[in-house]
């Protein structure tokens, strides 16, 4: 105990450097995606366009006939897929005959601050469904949304439904009306007038915003927790090094274009507009009813950011007749980086995949 009370100051340290390089990175005006770590598995940039940087990830071994396409948040960073053998999602993806392509979010800069949900999904996701579909020669793929990414995608299926085959949710923030998690409790207290001085002062949200808002609600025996997990691990061959990794991630939140941090908070949050139907995109309502394809609603039961009751309801909202929740016993974060996942709950995922691919 008195080694570890003599290295937490250390420790700490090192903690307030990160969380300094990651502000820095955030209110960034051009965000320095060159600061990103090296990637594990080789990929290849086929398309950009908007603020899409469309990645392929090549299937190995015997493919799959059904593109998979990855929408990832825009307020993080996309590596955390792909840390390190073992824990990586993009190589368990392609490691099961999967031709993997995820949307690499180009950060948002001052010229950006007009971008809403309708330039996101609308143009954006649509622009990269249609560069996945064209390079596969298939009129359908497979579209897998993470968290923040979820949302959009959910916005995108129900937009688009000719061109998804298959739907898996991941940690889906659906009902806004839950109140289990303080993340919620936080943008309730964020007023309408809040929001447009966030915008009018700087364009788009600043990373530090949302990141200051996160970490105070955090329980302080989180940040204590980690570093005891460190100091107990550390002669445990890649945990120093899983740790830096993810550490990097955790500190690399990344600003929100200026209108769908608008509607996010104001109409996705605050009236719950997408699970009632009442959300417009543009000029096109987002109707739930128009999800009909196969969808795998997956979510983590130890989920701190998303709340699992928020995420449950959606299969119940859309009209699809072959639908399923899909639970597992991680965190929102352990549910792509944890070698229980990769081992456990991605082979099921993959499954389900495969059982759908025809």
């Amino acid at each position: 105990m008195l080694s570890l009370l003599s290295e937490l100051p250390q420790y700490w340290a090192d903690g307030a450097v990160r969380a300094l390089e990651g502000f820095r990175r955030g209110m960034s005006d051009s965000y320095p995606v060159e600061d990103d770590p090296p990637p594990l598995t080789p990929y290849k940039v086929i398309y950009e366009g908007g603020k899409v940087s469309l990645r392929h990830y090549p299937a190995k071994g015997a493919r799959h006939a059904t593109p998979l396409l990855i929408c990832f948040a825009l307020i993080k960073r996309p590596y955390i897929l792909d840390l390190l053998p073992g824990r990586s999602l993009v190589e368990t993806l392609t490691k099961n005959g999967f031709e993997t392509y995820l949307i690499d979010w180009i950060p948002p800069n001052r010229s950006d601050t007009w971008r809403g949900f309708d330039a996101y999904v609308n143009q954006d996701i649509d622009n990269a469904a249609h560069a996945v579909m064209e390079r596969e020669g298939v009129e359908q793929i497979s579209l897998l949304g993470y968290c923040f990414g979820g949302l959009l995608s959910t916005m995108y299926t129900a937009l688009h439904p000719e061109n998804i085959k298959n739907f898996i949710p991941l940690t889906l923030p659906f009902d806004m009306s839950v109140r289990d998690i303080p993340t919620n409790n936080l943008m309730d207290r964020m007023s309408e007038d809040t929001v447009n001085l966030i915008t009018s002062v700087y364009g788009n949200c600043p990373a530090a915003i949302m990141k200051a808002g996160f970490t105070s609600m955090s329980p302080v025996h989180h940040a204590l927790d980690k570093y005891v997990g460190l100091y107990r691990n550390k002669q445990t061959p890649g945990y120093s090094t899983m740790f830096e990794l993810f550490e990097h991630w955790m500190n690399n939140d990344v600003p929100l274009a200026g209108q769908i941090f608008r509607e996010l908070i104001n109409s996705v949050f605050k009236k719950n507009q997408v699970a009632q139907n009442q959300f417009v995109a543009g000029d096109r309502k987002v109707e739930l009813k128009n999800i009909a394809c196969p969808v795998l609603n997956v979510v983590a039961d130890h989920d701190d950011v998303v709340a699992p009751r928020s995420s449950l309801p959606f299969i119940d909202a859309i009209a699809s007749r072959d639908k399923a929740n899909l639970t597992f016993p991680t965190g929102h974060v352990g549910a792509i980086v944890s070698s229980a996942a990769q081992k456990k709950l991605w082979p099921q995922v993959c499954n389900w995949l495969g059982e759908h691919d025809a």
